[in-house]
């Protein structure tokens, strides 16, 4: 909630015409926008540097989120190091069902690993444009976000003083757990949310893909996935129980299920290799409403959260912070009040829109596991349909690559 700026025991506050929240993909693409459009910001980060380069998170970009990077000087490196991928492959039934969507709709995924693109954002924001960022702050508290003169203050690492900065606009990109959403007031707050009712066991592996490109088992037994990250490390995921501890997943169990789920009739041995991630996902969805409160507005994860069962959180961050970098820009530059007025409904269509295309792909995924014949003989109705629908396919082919979601 907002609170009331303490008093300060620093000589003076600092002032920033902006102060973002979290350097994430969303605040540090919010701050790269600014600084290209000559504005000042502040990004504060609770983290170190070394952290958040090296954090494990997603690495599907669609292509519309690359483009939008390279619109503004942020993709060099990614579009010299990503792998593009032009296809994705079924597995049910015991067979192989290649699903070539570029031949569909023209259109690509890229694959480039989170951890490398916020560092190539923050090197970018902080080395390169020469923008001011804090890593390490704590207590961060945000003050008088409905008046004219709003304050974000944290306590400073170094010296353990309170320190103060005065704003016009807050961007709030600190995640589910920041103290950006819970500063919305009780009484407005909506938060729609979206239980699966399953976990997904969350692997990394140092070990080559064993196919080109992204797999999908949909197994009676639970859902299985292999989605590359690079040459030498490999995601996968196992459906399993909410809550399930991941100790109960040894090595050996691991490799024998996914060879369990994965397999099918001609399809390559899996490249093993050592587990060096292994956390459980309880499948959830939430929506929180509204994104904006006087001089806050929200971005990423801090507004909304989708289940990695369609690739969509990182998409969905990059999508909130052009429209709101951008807005923040004319606004600050040229008085243009056009995008912020249009910022929340602008990012909830699409927000919306993922959110229903991962709820129909969790049944694709896990309907075969449900324990109900029903549930099992529609799910299989709707993959064969896949490949024997050239409309159908069209469908599915632009939600999974957000195409379909033009606003």
């Amino acid at each position: 909630m907002t609170q009331t700026p303490p008093t300060l025991n620093s000589p003076s506050p600092q002032r920033f015409p902006v102060v973002v929240v979290g350097a994430g993909p969303a605040g540090l693409t919010v701050g790269n926008i600014l600084r290209a459009a000559g504005v000042d910001c502040l990004v504060l980060e609770a983290e170190t540097r070394e952290f958040i380069e090296r954090r494990p998170r997603a690495g599907v970009l669609e292509e519309w989120a690359v483009r939008g990077l390279e619109q503004r000087g942020l993709a060099r490196n990614l579009l010299e190091r990503a792998e593009r991928h032009t296809a994705c492959e079924f597995r049910f039934d015991g067979e192989r069902y290649r699903f070539s969507y570029q031949d569909l709709t023209g259109s690509h995924h890229w694959v480039y690993p989170q951890p490398l693109l916020v560092t190539d954002l923050v090197r970018e924001y902080a080395d390169v444009r020469g923008g001011r960022i804090r890593f390490g702050v704590r207590d961060v508290r945000l003050h008088d976000l409905d008046s004219a003169g709003p304050s974000v203050s944290y306590v400073c690492p170094e010296t353990g003083r309170r320190e103060v900065v005065e704003c016009d606009f807050v961007a709030g990109c600190d995640g589910a757990r920041g103290v950006s959403r819970a500063a919305l007031p009780p009484g407005r707050a909506r938060i729609a949310r979206h239980d699966y009712g399953i976990g997904w066991l969350a692997l990394l592996a140092e070990a080559p893909p064993s196919a080109d490109c992204v797999l999908f088992g949909c197994h009676p037994d639970g859902f299985a996935g292999q989605m590359p990250r690079s040459p030498q490390v490999t995601r996968y995921y196992l459906q399993c129980p909410p809550g399930d501890d991941p100790e109960n997943w040894p090595h050996e169990r691991v490799w024998a299920e996914l060879r369990h789920r994965l397999g099918a009739d001609g399809a390559a041995p899996l490249t093993e290799g050592p587990l060096i991630e292994k956390r459980v996902l309880d499948m959830h969805d939430y929506v929180a409403e509204p994104m904006v409160h006087g001089r806050l507005f929200l971005a990423g994860d801090a507004a909304h959260l989708v289940a990695p069962i369609a690739a969509k959180g990182m998409n969905l961050a990059l999508h909130d912070a052009f429209l709101l970098g951008d807005a923040l820009a004319a606004r600050l530059t040229k008085g243009d009040d056009g995008g912020l007025a249009e910022y929340e409904q602008a990012c909830l269509r699409r927000v919306w829109d993922y959110q229903e295309f991962s709820q129909w792909l969790s049944e694709l995924y896990h309907g075969s596991a449900a324990g109900d014949p029903f549930r099992a003989g529609t799910t299989l109705a709707r993959l064969r349909r896949l490949f024997t629908s050239r409309t159908a396919a069209a469908a599915f082919a632009e939600q999974y690559l957000g195409t379909a979601a033009r606003y």
